[in-house]
């Protein structure tokens, strides 16, 4: 199958990269940065997912996978989630090939923590998610895996703290994160493997949204 991914130079989206031509599909995938990536079924294209005048023609995905994204960043929300609109609207849309659409969410969605606008745009991207489940069926599925912490370089000014690292690690029922590895499999799964599950925001952060104490007196 064919195979576009967005925000494939790093982290989780060259994680998924791999995973998706390890499995034997061409991956075409979209980054502002080059290229980090070096095998025959993989094509880059240089580009902003907010440019959607400048966005390749002709490329008909039987997969789509919108990870793309930033934080802090003033453009949260012009990336994070009307990126995501822009290139789903484009390329899951009058596309005879499409199966499944797959959106790289947060677990700040489910828990509103982290930034104000970071938030809102995965959050946004929840409701956009089950917004394209119910027009893409019945020929193609929509879902969103919304990972928690994953040992990425965005995330080193956390994970190289001791004392932050601890506090997080409090907090989390297994007391470790994912590896972007952990996460493209999971993609993979939805994305491939499941054929029935549609509309379905994924929440794989360790349990920390789930996370709490349960207080009665002692006997």
């Amino acid at each position: 199958m064919n195979i576009l991914i967005t925000g494939t130079t790093s982290g989780i989206g060259r994680a998924i990269a791999e995973k998706f031509l390890a499995e034997g599909h061409a991956v075409w995938g979209f980054d502002r940065e080059r290229s980090t990536i070096d095998h025959e079924k993989y094509t880059h294209y240089v580009l902003d997912v907010r440019d959607d005048q400048n966005f390749p023609r002709g490329l008909k995905p039987h997969v789509l996978i919108n990870n793309a994204g930033v934080q802090d960043s003033g453009e949260d929300i012009d990336v994070n989630l009307k990126g995501a609109i822009k290139i789903t609207e484009h390329y899951a849309f009058d596309n005879e090939n499409i199966k499944s659409v797959v959106n790289i969410g947060s677990a700040s969605a489910h828990t509103g923590s982290e930034f104000p606008e970071y938030a809102a745009s995965k959050g946004g991207l929840i409701s956009y998610t089950k917004n394209v489940a119910n027009r893409l069926a019945p020929k193609a599925i929509c879902n969103s895996i919304d990972p928690g912490g994953v040992l990425t370089e965005l995330n080193c000014c956390v994970m190289d703290d001791e004392k932050l690292w601890e506090q997080i690690m409090e907090l989390t029922p297994l007391k470790r994160w994912a590896t972007p590895e952990e996460i493209a499999d999971w993609v993979y799964f939805v994305a491939v493997v499941n054929g029935f599950m549609t509309g379905q925001n994924l929440l794989i952060d360790g349990g920390e949204a789930g996370n709490t104490k349960f207080i009665w007196p002692e006997d």
